[in-house]
């Protein structure tokens, strides 16, 4: 029993590190917020220069420049409208930056769980052992008891890990939304107060 607990100990690590990984890559803020469509929001002040955000915007494939591209694809709607829009595809991009981290934070409570159940199933095969063989031996039960002490250290070995990577990443993704936030009002801003005036 204590060896399959070890199996998904291993299992589990293997899985956490993977989304770590994957999760590390996928949320560099430049792959989701490249300084160029920033740069080229900041200079978008009017709608003679929304041709060349969309040009940077298809240049540089990011969640950013997908909510660019459809914001300036509806700027003949309402304000309100165009913004209700922006948001529905906030949410969903938003949806998949955070893609894995359930994984982590599911890690975060098992792996703890699993190191307490091989624990318990390796005392559970110490003390039966003990039953039919008596406490002859005090050097091989302090030993029994160290190997099966493990499972535990193992399990929170992968828990602490993963919850401080699972916060980490849960706040960068909360402060990669915000900013993509604020690009997206500011360009909404200026180009419906540009065709007001106009």
């Amino acid at each position: 029993m204590e060896y399959v607990v070890y199996g998904l100990l291993v299992l589990t690590s293997v899985v956490g590190m993977a989304f770590v990984i994957e999760r590390g890559l996928a949320l560099r803020w430049g792959k989701v917020v490249p300084p160029e469509v920033e740069s080229a929001v900041e200079s978008c002040q009017s709608s003679e220069d929304i041709p060349m955000l969309r040009r940077v915007c298809q240049q540089h494939e990011s969640p950013m420049s997908r909510l660019l591209l459809m914001s300036i694809d509806h700027l003949d709607w309402p304000k309100a409208d165009n913004v209700d829009a922006i948001q529905s595809r906030a949410r969903h991009e938003i949806t998949r930056l955070e893609r894995g981290l359930v994984v982590l934070e599911i890690i975060v409570g098992i792996a703890p769980l699993l190191g307490l159940l091989g624990t318990i199933a390796g005392m559970m095969t110490l003390f039966s052992g003990i039953g039919q063989a008596g406490l002859n031996d005090a050097a091989h039960l302090a030993q029994g008891i160290a190997l099966i002490l493990n499972a535990t250290l193992l399990g929170l070995l992968i828990a602490i890990p993963s919850l401080i990577f699972w916060s980490y990443y849960t706040k960068k993704v909360e402060t990669i939304a915000v900013e993509m936030e604020t690009l997206c009002a500011e360009f909404i801003r200026r180009q419906y107060r540009d065709s007001a005036r106009s």
